[in-house]
């Protein structure tokens, strides 16, 4: 790294955000394209209560661009100057740009989840069953039914899951109702559940058929429980870590103005 006083920070948010591996993709890209004296990335573990003095100090730090993670996707909106539409349709932020002190919000998570579904399958009147209501959710949302997919939503909160429902024209549970999703053709879990290793799911095993695709969005360095049960029962699956390098991919281009080098971002963290 050639780091100097002109070096512009971005960085992710998070809580947690010690399993991020944000960093280490972003600075190879910059390593790759040799711009890493003017953009270096790091993370901060940030308390969803502390988010409006995050963003004061965004501002007056001149931070050059925050990725956001659980639980700021949503809470860090208020705050922003100007956010852009496919955010807004969303209703969720997950990278934030500082141009020339305007904070303007964008969200390239649809495109995690989108771009890695398309190499699998067809989404064009394919069920999914999305588990979870909160920001990556949201984005989920917007990425399957604008490819023509029918979506059900299952929430511990069901009033969320029905709002989140409403919004994109779908169908709302509970997620004690899970087992209904066994015969949708595609599962999509946005819930922490599954994070540092924890031997838990939020889709019990004997749902799961070989004929379904899984998308785990949490991700980690080794595989979700959720992943390992996915491949045990011969079903299609996606990592969490796709959807990082996706949205990532988009989110690089945001943050410098530059293509993303994609083989070395992944080599990163292959």
């Amino acid at each position: 790294m050639k780091i100097t006083a002109k070096t512009k920070i971005c960085m992710v948010i998070g809580d947690p955000v010690e399993h991020s591996l944000s960093p280490q993709m972003h600075n190879a890209g910059y390593e790759a394209l040799n711009i890493d004296d003017q953009f270096v990335y790091i993370a901060s573990h940030v308390d969803v209560k502390n988010i409006e003095n995050f963003i004061k100090g965004t501002r007056a730090m001149q931070i050059h661009g925050v990725s956001c993670t659980i639980p700021h996707k949503i809470a860090v909106m208020p705050y922003l100057d100007e956010i852009e539409d496919i955010a807004k349709i969303i209703g969720a932020v997950n990278t934030i740009v500082n141009v020339n002190g305007k904070l303007i919000g964008y969200n390239t998570d649809w495109l995690g989840i989108l771009l890695p579904l398309e190499k699998l399958t067809t989404l064009q009147n394919k069920t999914v069953a999305l588990i979870g209501a909160g920001g990556a959710a949201r984005a989920a949302a917007f990425a399957v039914t604008k490819a023509g997919a029918k979506l059900t939503i299952y929430n511990r909160t069901v009033e969320k899951a029905k709002d989140l429902a409403k919004e994109f024209n779908g169908e709302s549970h509970s997620l004690d109702e899970i087992r209904n999703a066994q015969s949708a053709d595609i599962i999509i879990n946005t819930t922490p559940i599954g994070l540092k290793q924890k031997q838990e799911t939020p889709f019990p095993k004997k749902y799961i058929s070989s004929n379904q695709v899984v998308f785990d969005a949490v991700y980690d360095i080794q595989e979700t429980q959720l992943i390992k049960e996915t491949k045990e029962q011969g079903a299609k699956y996606i990592s969490g870590i796709e959807m990082l390098f996706n949205q990532g991919f988009a989110q690089f281009k945001l943050f410098t103005g530059f293509d993303a080098p994609i083989d070395a971002m992944r080599k990163a963290l292959q």
